[in-house]
């Protein structure tokens, strides 16, 4: 599904128009960028967790070259179901 497939389906589903759909999917967007980039995280309980990962510095290898490579240390966005979301999809 895409997002143009995600705005038709919530339009239906609560009854609204596409507009507004389209700006209630953007705004949770936009929160969820805003509240992970500055180090929180956003429960949803029974779907998951959007929060803020680390990975730490390593060494990597170029794969063309075969070099040894200083990898830096960066921030990464996780996701994490929840347990009745991962019940039901298994």
């Amino acid at each position: 599904m895409n997002r143009k497939e995600l705005v038709s389906e919530i339009a239906k589903t609560a009854g609204i128009s596409h507009s507004q759909a389209d700006k209630t999917i953007s705004s949770f967007i936009t929160i969820v960028k805003d509240v992970v980039k500055s180090g929180g995280n956003i429960r949803l309980v029974g779907f998951g967790t959007f929060k803020l990962g680390k990975r730490a510095e390593r060494i990597g290898i170029n794969p063309q070259t075969k070099e040894k490579m200083k990898l830096k240390a960066v921030n990464v966005p996780k996701f994490k179901a929840g347990k009745s979301f991962k019940k039901l999809v298994n």
